[in-house]
Protein backbone atom coordinates (compact mmCIF):
# COMPACT_ATOMS: atom_id res chain seq x y z
CA UNK A 1 0.00 0.00 0.00
CA UNK A 2 1.54 3.31 -0.94
CA UNK A 3 1.75 5.32 2.20
CA UNK A 4 0.21 8.70 2.54
CA UNK A 5 2.92 11.51 3.76
CA UNK A 6 3.03 14.52 6.42
CA UNK A 7 6.54 16.52 6.36
CA UNK A 8 6.25 18.36 9.25
CA UNK A 9 8.20 21.51 9.89
CA UNK A 10 10.46 21.13 13.35
CA UNK A 11 11.36 24.85 14.18
CA UNK A 12 8.32 27.52 14.80
CA UNK A 13 6.32 25.13 14.05
CA UNK A 14 6.75 21.49 16.08
CA UNK A 15 7.97 23.92 18.56
CA UNK A 16 7.82 27.13 19.75
CA UNK A 17 11.79 28.12 19.06
CA UNK A 18 14.11 28.56 16.23
CA UNK A 19 16.98 25.89 17.14
CA UNK A 20 19.59 28.19 16.06
CA UNK A 21 18.81 31.43 17.57
CA UNK A 22 19.11 29.25 20.88
CA UNK A 23 22.31 27.57 20.04
CA UNK A 24 23.06 31.69 19.14
CA UNK A 25 21.55 32.82 22.70
CA UNK A 26 24.45 30.91 24.65
CA UNK A 27 27.40 33.18 22.96
CA UNK A 28 25.50 36.44 24.14
CA UNK A 29 22.87 39.10 23.67
CA UNK A 30 24.83 40.51 20.55
CA UNK A 31 25.38 37.30 18.91
CA UNK A 32 21.97 36.57 19.48
CA UNK A 33 20.43 39.36 17.91
CA UNK A 34 22.67 39.04 15.01
CA UNK A 35 21.85 35.43 14.23
CA UNK A 36 18.07 35.92 14.57
CA UNK A 37 18.33 38.94 12.14
CA UNK A 38 19.99 36.45 9.76
CA UNK A 39 17.89 33.59 10.27
CA UNK A 40 14.65 35.73 10.39
CA UNK A 41 15.64 37.63 6.76
CA UNK A 42 16.19 33.54 5.33
CA UNK A 43 12.78 32.39 6.57
CA UNK A 44 11.49 35.68 5.20
CA UNK A 45 12.45 34.96 1.80
CA UNK A 46 14.34 38.03 1.63
CA UNK A 47 17.96 36.74 1.25
CA UNK A 48 18.83 33.09 0.14
CA UNK A 49 19.55 30.16 3.39
CA UNK A 50 22.92 29.80 1.91
CA UNK A 51 23.70 33.13 2.71
CA UNK A 52 23.38 32.69 6.20
CA UNK A 53 23.21 29.22 6.78
CA UNK A 54 27.04 28.52 7.31
CA UNK A 55 28.09 31.84 8.38
CA UNK A 56 25.56 31.45 11.32
CA UNK A 57 27.60 28.27 12.63
CA UNK A 58 30.82 29.89 12.14
CA UNK A 59 29.42 33.48 14.38
CA UNK A 60 28.17 30.45 17.14
CA UNK A 61 30.69 27.60 16.92
CA UNK A 62 28.32 25.43 18.97
CA UNK A 63 29.34 22.79 20.85
CA UNK A 64 28.03 19.27 21.29
CA UNK A 65 26.12 20.06 24.92
CA UNK A 66 24.93 23.19 23.93
CA UNK A 67 23.43 21.08 20.96
CA UNK A 68 22.03 18.82 23.82
CA UNK A 69 20.62 21.46 25.61
CA UNK A 70 18.58 23.06 22.81
CA UNK A 71 17.32 19.43 22.47
CA UNK A 72 15.85 20.15 25.88
CA UNK A 73 14.12 23.21 24.67
CA UNK A 74 12.50 21.38 21.91
CA UNK A 75 11.10 19.01 24.35
CA UNK A 76 9.62 22.07 26.80
CA UNK A 77 8.48 23.76 24.17
CA UNK A 78 6.05 21.55 21.90
CA UNK A 79 3.80 22.39 20.19
CA UNK A 80 0.73 22.50 22.63
CA UNK A 81 -1.51 20.29 20.34
CA UNK A 82 1.00 18.06 18.68
CA UNK A 83 0.69 14.89 20.21
CA UNK A 84 -2.84 14.47 20.21
CA UNK A 85 -2.50 15.92 16.45
CA UNK A 86 -0.12 12.94 15.48
CA UNK A 87 -2.00 10.37 16.61
CA UNK A 88 -5.41 11.36 15.20
CA UNK A 89 -3.21 11.45 11.86
CA UNK A 90 -1.45 8.31 12.03
CA UNK A 91 -4.71 7.04 13.03
CA UNK A 92 -6.12 7.75 9.67
CA UNK A 93 -3.06 6.54 8.02
CA UNK A 94 -0.59 9.20 7.47
CA UNK A 95 3.58 8.81 8.01
CA UNK A 96 4.47 11.95 9.52
CA UNK A 97 8.51 12.90 8.93
CA UNK A 98 10.36 15.76 9.99
CA UNK A 99 12.15 17.75 6.98
CA UNK A 100 14.01 20.44 9.02
CA UNK A 101 16.99 23.27 8.20
CA UNK A 102 17.72 22.50 11.36
CA UNK A 103 20.12 19.85 12.87
CA UNK A 104 19.56 16.11 13.66
CA UNK A 105 21.48 15.98 16.84
CA UNK A 106 19.27 18.47 18.43
CA UNK A 107 15.52 17.13 16.62
CA UNK A 108 15.93 13.77 17.37
CA UNK A 109 14.73 13.87 21.62
CA UNK A 110 11.82 15.96 20.18
CA UNK A 111 11.16 13.53 17.37
CA UNK A 112 11.83 10.38 20.05
CA UNK A 113 8.89 12.12 22.20
CA UNK A 114 6.45 12.51 19.56
CA UNK A 115 6.92 8.73 18.15
CA UNK A 116 8.32 10.52 14.56
CA UNK A 117 11.18 7.34 13.34
CA UNK A 118 12.40 9.47 10.34
CA UNK A 119 13.87 13.06 10.46
CA UNK A 120 15.51 14.44 7.32
CA UNK A 121 17.74 17.52 8.66
CA UNK A 122 21.42 19.00 8.93
CA UNK A 123 23.91 17.00 10.65
CA UNK A 124 26.27 18.89 12.49
CA UNK A 125 30.12 17.72 13.12
CA UNK A 126 32.38 17.49 16.71
CA UNK A 127 35.41 16.61 17.63
CA UNK A 128 36.29 14.16 21.00
CA UNK A 129 35.73 17.24 22.98
CA UNK A 130 32.35 18.39 21.57
CA UNK A 131 33.91 20.92 20.05
CA UNK A 132 32.34 21.97 16.36
CA UNK A 133 34.19 21.31 12.74
CA UNK A 134 31.45 21.92 10.42
CA UNK A 135 27.92 20.48 9.08
CA UNK A 136 27.04 18.54 6.03
CA UNK A 137 26.63 21.54 3.53
CA UNK A 138 25.46 18.32 0.96
CA UNK A 139 22.28 18.23 2.84
CA UNK A 140 19.42 19.98 0.80
CA UNK A 141 18.05 22.30 3.26
CA UNK A 142 21.11 23.91 3.90
CA UNK A 143 20.02 26.30 0.98
CA UNK A 144 17.16 27.55 -0.54
CA UNK A 145 14.87 25.36 -2.95
CA UNK A 146 16.67 22.15 -0.68
CA UNK A 147 13.14 20.77 0.62
CA UNK A 148 11.58 20.32 -2.79
CA UNK A 149 14.47 18.23 -3.04
CA UNK A 150 13.64 16.36 -0.33
CA UNK A 151 10.37 15.84 -1.28
CA UNK A 152 11.28 14.62 -4.70
CA UNK A 153 13.64 11.97 -2.75
CA UNK A 154 11.06 11.14 -0.96
CA UNK A 155 8.69 10.21 -3.76
CA UNK A 156 11.32 8.39 -5.44
CA UNK A 157 11.97 6.11 -2.27
CA UNK A 158 8.76 5.40 -0.73
CA UNK A 159 6.36 6.03 -3.90
CA UNK A 160 3.40 7.77 -1.72
CA UNK A 161 -0.33 8.58 -2.68
CA UNK A 162 -0.48 11.96 -1.10
CA UNK A 163 2.16 14.36 0.22
CA UNK A 164 1.11 17.38 2.76
CA UNK A 165 3.51 19.82 3.91
CA UNK A 166 3.64 22.21 6.78
CA UNK A 167 5.81 24.93 8.04
CA UNK A 168 6.02 28.50 9.08
CA UNK A 169 8.77 29.57 6.83
CA UNK A 170 9.25 30.60 2.54
CA UNK A 171 11.50 27.59 2.65
CA UNK A 172 8.79 25.49 3.68
CA UNK A 173 6.67 27.19 1.02
CA UNK A 174 9.13 26.57 -1.75
CA UNK A 175 7.65 22.77 -1.44
CA UNK A 176 4.49 23.87 -2.46
CA UNK A 177 4.62 22.69 -6.27
CA UNK A 178 5.90 19.07 -5.71
CA UNK A 179 3.50 18.31 -2.49
CA UNK A 180 -0.51 17.81 -2.81
CA UNK A 181 -1.32 20.47 -0.07
CA UNK A 182 0.62 23.15 1.37
CA UNK A 183 -0.29 23.80 5.02
CA UNK A 184 1.49 27.48 6.56
CA UNK A 185 1.61 27.48 10.34
CA UNK A 186 1.44 30.30 12.36
CA UNK A 187 1.05 29.96 16.00
CA UNK A 188 4.74 31.21 16.35
CA UNK A 189 5.29 33.42 13.74
CA UNK A 190 2.47 34.70 11.16
CA UNK A 191 4.90 35.38 7.74
CA UNK A 192 2.87 37.04 5.01
CA UNK A 193 3.66 35.51 2.39
CA UNK A 194 3.24 31.85 3.62
CA UNK A 195 0.21 32.99 5.18
CA UNK A 196 -0.98 34.75 1.24
CA UNK A 197 0.39 31.84 -1.07
CA UNK A 198 -0.56 28.55 1.26
CA UNK A 199 -2.86 26.37 0.37
CA UNK A 200 -4.44 26.81 3.56
CA UNK A 201 -3.19 28.70 6.99
CA UNK A 202 -2.90 27.41 10.08
CA UNK A 203 -2.77 28.46 13.74
CA UNK A 204 -2.91 25.52 15.42
CA UNK A 205 -1.86 21.74 14.63
CA UNK A 206 -4.90 20.37 15.78
CA UNK A 207 -6.23 21.87 12.64
CA UNK A 208 -4.28 19.58 10.43
CA UNK A 209 -6.54 15.96 10.64
CA UNK A 210 -9.91 17.85 9.54
CA UNK A 211 -7.40 19.77 6.32
CA UNK A 212 -5.90 15.89 5.43
CA UNK A 213 -9.00 13.77 5.80
CA UNK A 214 -10.54 16.43 3.09
CA UNK A 215 -7.23 15.72 0.97
CA UNK A 216 -8.06 12.29 1.06
CA UNK A 217 -11.46 12.61 0.14
CA UNK A 218 -10.33 14.58 -2.81
CA UNK A 219 -7.80 12.64 -3.44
Amino acid sequence: MQPRLLLLDCDSTLSAIEGIDELARVRGDAVFRMVEAMTHDAMEGRIPVEAVFGRRLEIIQPRLRDVKAVGQRYLETVEPTAVEMLKRVRDSGWTPIIVSGGFRQAISPLAEFLGITRIEAVDLHFDGQGNYTGFDSTFPTTRSGGKPLVVERLKGELHPSLIAAVGDGVSDLESKSVVDCFVGFGRYLRRERVAREAHHFILSLDELPALLERLQIAG
